[in-house]
């Protein structure tokens, strides 16, 4: 029992001493460790006290175990909050989310995968304030005669639009001023965003090419 308690006192130590890079580390070498004090305890004990023993030892082994299955979830949290900040330094920040424009000429379809593919959807404005923000970042970045898509369509039920989870929107900004959107029926499933109307909406035919705007969720 000597042992298995300088190998006990270690194991704190470790978790109490590493950062959280090397936790995972320090936690795989307490198991092996563990699992070395037990196979020597086994040997030498009774047959009732090699069973008490085995019981705590698989519990404390599942504990650590356990532990270490924590440490590994939250370091690939945190990379995939470092990649989000690295993208959205290249972008620009709205609330909870960020957008990141693409000027390379896409297919509706061919740009949602784009963005899906990089761990966000296509822009979905869900406020006046975020279409303004979206409009003015659209027109700095890619140009003040562009016109991008955006995660909205009603590819589903003619007339129904929806945002990529296939939610009906609450917000909408087509422009009826001067065309009336959305105006194309079944012949134009999907809406754009127009800088030079201004931030204002129009549906045009899926397999148009347009610029994009990809946005991620800030945790």
């Amino acid at each position: 029992m000597g042992v298995l308690k300088k190998v006990q006192e270690f194991c704190q130590l470790q978790r109490t001493g590493c950062t959280m890079a090397y936790r995972g580390v320090c936690l795989v070498l307490c198991l092996i460790c563990f699992a070395q004090v037990t196979r020597q305890q086994n040997g030498k004990k009774q047959r009732q006290t090699s069973k008490v023993t085995e019981v705590v030892s698989m519990k404390m082994f599942e504990d650590l175990k356990k532990e270490i299955q924590n440490i590994w979830e939250e370091l690939n949290h945190m990379k995939e909050q470092q990649s989000l900040q690295s993208l959205c330094l290249k972008g620009m920040k709205i609330h909870n989310k960020c957008f990141l424009s693409f000027s390379e000429s896409k297919t509706y379809h061919q740009a949602s995968d784009a963005c899906i593919s990089q761990g966000g959807t296509l822009s979905t404005p869900s406020s006046g304030d975020e279409n303004d923000s979206l409009y003015d970042y659209v027109h700095k970045s890619i140009g003040q005669d562009s016109e991008i898509w955006i995660g909205i369509n009603d590819m589903t039920t003619e007339g129904i639009w929806v945002d990529m989870t296939g939610s009906s929107i609450s917000f909408k900004n087509w422009e009826t001023a001067i065309t009336k959107q959305p105006d194309g029926g079944k012949h134009e499933n999907c809406a754009s965003l127009s800088a030079v109307a201004i931030g204002k909406w129009s549906d045009k035919n899926c397999k148009t090419e347009l610029p994009f705007v990809c946005q991620f969720s800030i945790v």
